[in-house]
């Protein structure tokens, strides 16, 4: 079983990311992964998949938060979920000229459950659960896993730190398949709040991966909603 290291490795992840000199230094590379800023329905609790919104002032703000906090690291590629709530993100924290899209980075196809709440859903299905259910006429789990294994592949092929935008249950899945592990069983447990930074790397070598920090928010403007 991986070894997972939750917590803010703030300072030291930030140390570590460049050497002395400007360059990259010698040492794994490590994935950093933003959540996009707030929107209207991640205020309300509804489920956005492939609903295409925009970001709130609030969220924009944010963005330009996470920005700052990168701020000092260098990366050799920037991917972008397409959805315009990542992108506008990605270009508020200052990486639109370099990133890339990636369609695998998307949200969950929520199908039929688009736009509802999961206190709906389950008063219909009481037992309903994400991770291991998927949605009627949306995603399986085993479909947005085989999505996230793609990201993995791709970024553990640059040579370099990475950084991605892309969205909160994807993310989960994203983090579960980094640490070799069935979605349906883990991802519940990874919570992640709106323009939050993570990150995924390695302790000591590549077959040990680890989760070196999570959900990092300490640059979000705070209001009764976090």
């Amino acid at each position: 079983m991986p070894e997972v290291a939750l917590g803010g490795f703030v300072v030291g992840l930030v140390r570590v990311a460049r050497g002395g000199s400007g360059r990259m230094s010698e040492r794994l590379p490590i994935t950093y992964v933003a959540r996009h800023g707030e929107t209207a329905w991640t205020i309300s609790g509804q489920h956005t998949g492939l609903t295409d919104l925009p970001l709130t002032e609030r969220g924009e703000r944010n963005a330009r938060r996470l920005g700052e906090r990168l701020k000092g690291l260098t990366f050799a590629k920037v991917l972008t979920s397409p959805l315009r709530r990542a992108l506008r993100t990605c270009e508020l924290a200052g990486f639109a000229p370099v990133a890339e899209v990636d369609p695998n980075l998307v949200e969950w196809d929520y199908g039929q459950y688009e736009g509802r709440r999961t206190a709906e859903i389950r008063a219909e299905r009481p037992d309903w659960q994400l991770f291991r259910d998927g949605c009627p006429g949306g995603e399986t789990p085993q479909q947005v896993s085989a999505r996230a294994d793609g990201v993995i592949e791709r970024v553990r092929a640059v040579r370099g730190d990475v950084l991605l935008f892309t969205s909160g249950h994807f993310m989960r899945v994203l983090a579960s398949r980094w640490l070799g592990v069935e979605p349906s069983v883990n991802s519940r447990f990874f919570m992640l709040s709106t323009a939050s930074l993570s990150a995924l790397g390695y302790e000591q070598e590549p077959s040990r991966p680890v989760i070196r920090l999570w959900n990092e928010t300490h640059h979000v403007e705070r209001d009764g909603n976090e």
